[in-house]
């Protein structure tokens, strides 16, 4: 199975250095998008940007049935999202770089489909993250960053969200407050199935998922990861309503500010 593309660690590199090495390995990225399928829904063609992929069970809650290229969607709650997503992104060819996570689960997202040869992971960024993330807009698809519960000044943030828009990428941002997302994510877990007494093994997690962007009000869908042939699947909880559609639902609550970077 191939692994994910490690960078080499850039805390103890200076600022020049950090910018040097993150540029040489962006150039060893094949060019960006050439196997991912853009798609755009009916009515949207004065819409230039493309969409990439969300697993199937998700595509009901986003106007465009994925992610935008150019937008900053953030995440809450549980790390089962944050691998699908780059499950579905990857397994459609998409380039994916996860700043700051070093305990993220990739097996997991292997096992939804996700290609690890398309993910490069940076443990430890160094003293900016944030930084990090901009100059790798310029070559990924998808750049995910943590900013462990920190908040991104708001005008740091829209200079960023202004790169992310002029190149096409995605940015994902999880564990931390910033503002000006096009598109907030959280998910729950609300249950397992398979466990007895202390004793068992879990067939599927259910999860409920809340999508909410500048463009639509909240959303809400009931669904399960289960494991089927070695393969987590994204499935339609049995029984659920359909997916909520927007102003049925609570919004999204925003996650702490703290300290800013």
């Amino acid at each position: 199975m191939p692994v994910p593309v490690a960078f080499t660690e850039l805390a103890g590199l200076s600022r020049q250095e950090r910018l040097e090495q993150l540029r040489r390995r962006m150039a060893a990225v094949p060019a960006r998008g050439e196997s991912v399928t853009e798609h755009v829904p009916l009515g949207e063609e004065h819409d230039s940007r493309g969409v990439l992929d969300v697993p199937p069970a998700l595509a009901d809650l986003l106007p465009r049935r994925g992610l935008s290229r150019g937008s900053v969607v953030t995440l809450s709650g549980a790390d089962s999202l944050l691998l699908g997503l780059l499950a579905s992104t990857t397994g459609a060819g998409a380039h994916a770089v996860v700043i700051g996570r070093p305990r993220l689960g990739l097996l997991a997202a292997a096992e939804m489909g996700a290609q690890l040869g398309r993910i490069a992971v940076i443990p430890d960024p160094g003293p900016d993250p944030v930084e990090v993330a901009a100059v790798l807009l310029d070559g990924m698809d998808v750049v995910v960053l943590s900013l462990g519960g920190n908040s991104v000044n708001p005008s740091r943030a829209r200079a960023v969200i202004a790169r992310a828009r002029s190149k096409g990428s995605i940015l994902i941002v999880a564990d931390g407050h910033w503002s000006g997302a096009e598109l907030r994510l959280d998910a729950r877990v609300i249950g397992y199935d398979g466990l007895g007494r202390g004793t068992g093994r879990v067939r599927s997690m259910r999860l409920v998922v809340q999508a909410q962007g500048r463009a639509f009000g909240p959303a809400t869908a009931r669904l399960d990861l289960q494991s089927v042939d070695g393969r987590i699947e994204w499935v339609p909880e049995v029984g659920a309503e359909p997916a909520e559609r927007p102003g049925n639902t609570a919004a999204i609550p925003a996650l702490p500010a703290a300290v800013s970077l």
